[in-house]
């Protein structure tokens, strides 16, 4: 199924052009009081959310796709756990240019691991990417984010798919410059995840999809995830051996070669075969004094 979160916090089952309102579904969640759980309620519970929208979608009323405000399709993310210079070639342009690197070696992911993005970054496709020091580059890295689906601590690389619920298009953005990964790239917004989720059984292979970016129609990123330095089994060995996966984190997996920068004005594409594509407006973020 693909799963998106629309307008208002309904959701939605697409099919195509059109999405069915199956809000209902919802219903099958608990209701939690204080203190919140640490991980996502829908996620955790996605085969009863799941059961109950192949209950409901036959009369469930449809709307066309087209207008639609598509938000983040996780809406409370634990954990947003990203990849760094995880495709060979991206590495090697991370190397050469000064723009990216800022005199910091670029290490390979086999030596400096995972880091970890605010969840306070991620937005939806329909909000766009706000730039927030426009004075610096900014650039766009396309990537795909697998959803964990179960708890997990310690997870074998032969187990590692048993936790993936779902996939999904991420588009990491970030700041160039001197400071930590985690700092230049958990601005507000800089985290865009749609523009639905397609549950795993819909994807036959997800080591073997081709996904490309563009800017104004200006093909700037294409690769295939077979080109993983680190593959996603190995990714969620590694993230599992440091701490708990929960049920909503997001796993983004690593961009390819071609980040380059975007500004005020321009408009971002990506692609994943199998999940879909997202549109995503640039703006100037507002200064709030």
């Amino acid at each position: 199924m693909k799963i998106c979160r629309f307008d208002n916090d309904r959701l939605g089952l697409v099919d195509g052009e059109t999405v069915r309102d199956v809000t209902a579904a919802l219903d099958v969640l608990p209701n939690h009081r204080y203190p919140l759980p640490i991980f996502d309620p829908l996620i955790a519970l996605l085969p009863e959310v799941l059961e109950a929208i192949r209950r409901i979608a036959p009369s469930s009323p449809t709307l066309p796709l087209a207008g639609r405000r598509l938000l983040a399709p996780v809406a409370n993310p634990g954990k947003v756990i990203a990849a760094p210079v995880n495709y060979k070639k991206h590495l090697q342009e991370a190397r050469e240019q000064v723009e990216i690197h800022h005199n910091n070696q670029v290490a390979e992911i086999e030596k400096i691991g995972l880091f970890l993005k605010a969840t306070s970054s991620v937005v939806g496709p329909s909000h766009g990417v706000e730039i927030q020091h426009p004075d610096r580059r900014n650039d766009h890295e396309a990537e795909l984010v697998a959803v964990i689906g179960k708890t997990g601590r310690n997870i074998p690389r032969e187990r590692a798919f048993d936790h993936i619920s779902a996939y999904t298009i991420g588009l990491d953005m970030t700041v160039r410059g001197p400071q930590e990964r985690s700092l230049r790239k958990s601005i507000d917004t800089y985290s865009v995840v749609g523009p639905w989720l397609v549950t795993a059984d819909e994807i036959d292979d997800p080591q073997a999809l081709d996904f490309w970016l563009t800017v104004n129609g200006e093909r700037r990123q294409k690769a295939n995830t077979r080109d993983l330095v680190l593959d996603i089994p190995a990714l969620i060995e590694m993230a599992s051996s440091y701490y708990t996966l929960q049920p909503g984190d997001l796993l983004f997996t690593g961009t390819p070669e071609g980040v380059g920068p975007v500004v005020n004005g321009d408009e971002i594409t990506v692609e994943i075969a199998g999940i879909g594509r997202m549109n995503v407006a640039v703006r100037n973020a507002r200064r709030v004094t």
